[in-house]
């Protein structure tokens, strides 16, 4: 348990290096944004490899702008996560990780079944036939979408090619 002495100094820190994080995402959305305008934006009809970073550079620099404007006007130090929120939100940030590194191995619908069934029971779904039937409609749905309908390649992983 924390003394008031370093809840003082953690809420007096914390909007501090909040704001420096929120900058450096504007800074690399500014970057994105930079880079991808020299790639080209094509035409309508064939889109250019620097169309969709643009205007994901563009999204990330207008979302900063409205945390730090947000943040410049809170007057509360906010909230803090207790520790079950802070484990989630670790066990959530490994998993994703987890799922970015398996996916070359073991294919992208696989590992897109495991990440949801992994969340949902972070999550507490309770019993195990839902977590397992949102996940199976989880994995189904992105492979249709993207495999079928949007015609996109996705990776299928070393063991299953």
């Amino acid at each position: 348990m924390l003394g008031p002495e370093e809840a003082d100094l953690m809420t007096s820190r914390g909007p501090g290096l909040e704001t420096l994080f929120d900058a450096a995402l504007l800074g690399l959305g500014a970057v994105i944004a930079y880079v991808s305008w020299g790639y080209g934006f094509g035409s309508l009809a064939r889109p250019g490899p620097g169309l969709y970073p643009f205007f994901l550079g563009a999204a990330i620099v207008v979302c900063s702008v409205a945390v730090i404007a947000t943040r410049a006007h809170r007057t509360s130090g906010g909230q803090r996560l207790d520790r079950r929120e802070a484990r989630i939100l670790v066990t959530m940030t490994c998993t994703f990780c987890l799922w970015i590194l398996a996916m070359p191995v073991l294919g992208y619908v696989l590992v897109t079944f495991i990440t949801a069934y992994a969340f949902c029971k972070v999550l507490a779904l309770e019993g195990w036939r839902k977590p397992l039937a949102l996940s199976a409609t989880t994995a189904a749905f992105v492979y249709l979408l993207f495999g079928h309908w949007l015609y996109i390649d996705l990776p299928r992983g070393i063991l299953f090619e």
